[in-house]
């Protein structure tokens, strides 16, 4: 009996040295999270938008044999959702997008429209890395230099389709944020809305010197004028495009 015990806990070690905390996840129940009690108040936060598209049930039950037909002969004619991570394919174009407002009234946005990239080295202290059109690995990052929280008052992050067919829930988009030290916390835009065009994901909010991520996940049948509205940042706004390559 010694010996499997030992040969027991030698198997579990490994499994005990995977650190519990590695992510948080916000949800309705757990909207919040204290950055600075994280201990996360400082440094660069990465926060990271990324999303692929549901494969079909049809290719789930080719995949497993015919035994699906069998059960479920007219799923042969449901139309199949294609995946979207290439150019050649039909895809979702989601952008990630922040509003902010600092402690000095100043209000703007960062985001690829407009060429809206921000800064992290001087004001807004946020900062978008690049556009993904089709869904990578990587996805779309915004930057925010929290050594200069004290100048932050709120940051609203959000996600939008900027052309294509509304589908959201279509797709397995996931927001990360990745604090300089501490768990990332994971917010899953997992809501069904299938007509919706934005989403606001979180807040961002300097309350009393402590940083406070709240969960947002509301979705919004219109653009960023009505994220804008929703939340009264009081913006001008006009319509903008891409320039295609």
């Amino acid at each position: 009996m010694a010996f499997w015990d030992k040969l027991w806990q030698g198997r579990a070690a490994p499994f005990d040295a995977i650190g519990a905390a590695s992510a948080i996840t916000l949800t309705r129940r757990r909207p919040t999270v204290s950055l600075t009690k994280q201990g996360a108040a400082t440094g660069h936060l990465r926060v990271n938008l990324s999303w692929r598209m549901r494969t079909s049930d049809f290719d789930a039950s080719s995949r497993g044999g015919g035994g699906g037909l069998l059960r479920h002969p007219f799923t042969l004619f449901k139309p199949e959702v294609v995946q979207a991570h290439t150019q050649g394919m039909v895809n979702v174009d989601l952008d990630l997008g922040c509003l902010y407002e600092l402690a000095d009234g100043s209000k703007g946005v960062v985001q690829p429209l407009g060429d809206h990239l921000g800064s992290t080295n001087e004001k807004p202290y946020v900062k978008l890395s690049g556009d993904d059109r089709f869904g990578s690995g990587t996805g779309e990052t915004i930057y925010v230099n929290l050594d200069n929280h004290a100048e932050i008052k709120r940051l609203l992050f959000f996600v939008y389709i900027y052309d294509q067919t509304p589908a959201f829930d279509r797709t397995q988009a996931m927001v990360t944020l990745h604090p300089s030290v501490g768990p990332r916390v994971e917010i899953a835009l997992d809501e069904r809305a299938p007509q919706a065009r934005s989403c606001a994901v979180f807040l961002l909010e300097n309350i009393k010197g402590e940083l406070i991520v709240r969960r947002e996940v509301k979705f919004v049948y219109g653009f960023q004028s009505d994220v804008d509205r929703l939340y009264g940042w009081g913006l001008q706004w006009g319509r903008g495009y891409k320039t295609r390559t």
